[in-house]
């Protein structure tokens, strides 16, 4: 990790820019795969998978046969934890519900919101280097809250052409409709568009590489909508000389582990505290089986010493991490200035593992400094808010004449004469 000590506030947004990701070379490969699955379908699903994922398949659907199967895979003890996460992250969401209230603007004139579930939404959960079954929990579990009618999940299958079984078993707790044996840019063609098996569906949510993250914004522009922006992982640990070198070094390789592309910020106030945790971090390094892919994050990565706690959360705010830690002794004031992030974790024991897990909060979050104006997944996402409005007679009186003016002055006449003849039809009743 570079150590970076007292940088001048002139330089924080250069110091905080994250490596480019260059997508004009993806472009062609992720249209040529979209236009593919567009125009032939399954057919083009299973030989992309063939081809990227290395299995033939004569089926791209999950059998109930295959969940049952899963669920004698999975160990007692994983399915109590995947439970009590469901149960936490549910508890969380449902309390976010929508109670729309009606108002009258001006006598005669109420209007009101009413949110409305999305109907069909898509799921995409990685496979890679680790089964990401706690995104299950998180994706799907909001969206059988909303109320969304039909929630498909595609992830890409192993070379036997099998789902990590703790994958279903996940799905399964969290109310998911269908599963499909799909990967990379041909699940989200297949998402977006539909195949003779997969759903067309109206929104994708889900984590994933530069591929799949190229195709979800290219899929965005005209045929479905997206959750997010997003690229690699990353956490800003906010420390100070009351922090635990240990537990810092601990999240900030829990951050590194996720892959090459992720990376890991310290912001402290104190030189003790930042050599403590450089050398913490060597040391714990050495255990982790993931290393090698944890050591090419860490060289995307850094520690910066700065004067105080306003100038580390100021640096923070610029930065607008994904994950936030605030470990400091003032925390609770900290956290009052905190602007920009997706998700912010307070105090020695809140590790960024919690809430990626079963603390109850959505682990899908804007990273790349989106979070300076995206939010993470919440149950709005997976909701749409009509707007409703009953006008009676007095309405028309309240302000069918300020319509008449409106209108006039910006040359819509025609939306004048809609507002004029309820104007004279209620005149005639006086």
């Amino acid at each position: 990790m570079r150590i970076i000590r007292y940088p001048a506030r002139e330089t924080w947004e250069e110091l905080v820019k994250r490596p480019q990701m260059n997508i004009t070379d993806l472009s062609s490969v992720v249209c040529g795969v979209l236009d593919d699955v567009r125009q032939h379908g399954d057919e083009a699903v299973k030989r992309y998978e063939e081809k990227f994922d290395h299995v033939s398949l004569s089926s791209l659907r999950v059998s109930d046969k295959e969940m049952d199967e899963a669920e004698l895979l999975v160990s007692d003890d994983l399915k109590a934890s995947l439970k009590q996460a469901h149960y936490n992250i549910h508890k969380f969401h449902q309390m976010q519900q929508f109670v729309g209230e009606k108002v009258e603007t001006q006598p005669g004139v109420t209007c009101w919101q009413k949110s409305v579930a999305i109907e069909s939404v898509g799921l995409y959960v990685p496979g890679g280097t680790a089964p990401l079954f706690s995104t299950v929990l998180m994706l799907a579990t909001p969206a059988k809250i909303a109320g969304c009618r039909e929630i498909v999940l595609c992830t890409p299958p192993n070379r036997e052409g099998k789902v990590h079984p703790a994958i279903l078993v996940a799905a399964r707790i969290a109310g998911v409709s269908q599963i499909f044996k799909a990967g990379g840019v041909q699940a989200i063609g297949a998402m977006a568009y539909g195949t003779e098996s997969v759903p067309k569906v109206y929104k994708i949510f889900g984590p994933g590489n530069q591929f799949v993250m190229a195709a979800k914004q290219q899929v965005s522009l005209h045929d479905v909508a997206i959750d997010m922006p997003a690229g690699p992982s990353e956490v800003c640990v906010i420390a100070d000389d009351t922090s635990r070198p240990d537990f810092v070094a601990a999240d900030l390789l829990s951050q590194a582990e996720h892959g090459p592309d992720s990376q890991s910020v310290l912001i402290t106030t104190s030189e003790r505290m930042l050599m403590a945790v450089a050398r913490e971090v060597e040391r714990q390094l050495n255990g982790l089986p993931r290393r090698e892919i944890a050591e090419q994050s860490l060289a995307n990565s850094m520690m910066i010493l700065v004067h105080d706690g306003r100038d580390a959360i100021s640096l923070s705010n610029v930065y607008a991490p994904e994950h936030l830690i605030i470990c400091t002794s003032d925390y609770e004031y900290l956290s009052e200035h905190v602007v920009n992030a997706g998700s912010v974790f307070l105090g020695t024991y809140a590790c960024e593992s919690a809430g990626d897990y079963a603390s109850g909060t959505n682990h899908t979050l804007p990273t790349h400094g989106y979070a300076l104006a995206y939010n993470g997944v919440n149950l709005d996402s997976y909701c749409r808010k009509i707007t409703f409005q009953h006008l009676t007679e007095d309405g028309i009186r309240s302000i069918g004449h300020t319509v008449e003016v409106m209108a006039e002055n910006e040359q819509l006449h025609g939306h004048k004469n809609a507002m004029t003849l309820r104007v004279r039809d209620v005149n005639k009743k006086r």
